[in-house]
């Protein structure tokens, strides 16, 4: 899945290929990914330009004249920019033609993102955005808020950094490798976890996903930027996908488990799951 790295990775990379190009065609091959009007998101779109392309956790904002087309890559989605001669490739399913000649074509192989189309005078109601939570380089982003959050949650930890209501943009790769840089157990319970392990958590968020967006993502599997950009967080990943090998810290061999149905990975030595004693 997309997270916050390869999302932004994504965002730069189509900032340099596509603003300011008239689109003159909208083609949707798959109708229940629009969550707008079907007629409404083709009329509103042509002729118009993307003016810049923002980014609020996994969310993709495309800046038009008078709206947003909000965009959320889910689980498999991509962009690539083509010609518009290069047929047409299987799970292309939203197709954009510019003045130049060239697509911007969405790609979903499982079908499960979403686009919708706003006007600008409603992005404040739009509530997927406005529940998102704060950011990993957000200055917000403070230890109180966090234990706030987590503090009378009765769920593990790794389970609570995928909720985008609590820390935004964290997925799964990068959950694992903030709770082994911060040598926290992801099975243990969000009223277990200490002020300073809060602390520990926003540290080693904010400085894996700088690294990572510096790294253009980790490419695993289907992920790959537009263009064919492809991320190399993956040559620093310590935990995620290294079930069996030796733990760079410690040497144990790095164990796979399940938390709440999510492939999870991490070190039983390095993370060992203490309780919290003494209230905060």
């Amino acid at each position: 899945m997309p997270e916050i790295a390869e999302v932004e990775t994504v965002r730069n990379t189509l900032k340099k290929n596509i603003l300011h190009k008239k689109i003159v065609k909208v083609d949707i091959y798959y109708s229940k990914m629009i969550e707008s009007n079907i007629n409404d998101f083709k009329n509103n779109l042509i002729n118009d330009e993307f003016i810049d392309i923002k980014r609020i956790g996994k969310w993709l904002i495309f800046e038009l004249k008078d709206y947003y087309l909000l965009s959320h890559l889910r689980m498999e989605g991509k962009y690539f920019i083509k010609d518009v001669t290069q047929p047409l490739a299987k799970h292309e399913h939203i197709v954009i033609t510019f003045s130049d000649n060239t697509d911007l074509r969405y790609h979903d192989t499982r079908k499960f993102g979403r686009m919708n189309l706003i006007k600008k005078d409603d992005i404040n109601n739009v509530d997927a955005l406005n529940k998102q939570g704060y950011e990993p380089n957000s200055k917000q982003l403070t230890k109180s808020y966090l234990y706030n959050k987590i503090c009378k949650k009765n769920l593990a930890i790794k389970t609570l950094l995928l909720d985008q209501t609590i820390i935004s943009g964290l997925g799964n790769i990068y959950a694992d490798e903030v709770l082994f840089e911060s040598g926290i157990n992801p099975l243990k319970k969000g009223n277990e976890i200490t002020l300073d392990e809060c602390q520990k958590i926003i540290d080693a968020s904010s400085s894996i996903i700088k690294k990572a967006i510096e790294c253009g993502g980790t490419t695993i599997r289907s992920y790959t930027s537009s263009l064919g950009v492809i991320g190399h967080y993956q040559d620093y990943l310590k935990v995620h996908k290294r079930e069996s090998e030796k733990c760079y810290k410690c040497g144990n061999l790095i164990k796979k488990i399940k938390v709440n149905g999510r492939s999870t990975y991490y070190c039983e030595i390095c993370q060992k799951n203490t309780k919290k004693h003494g209230g905060k």
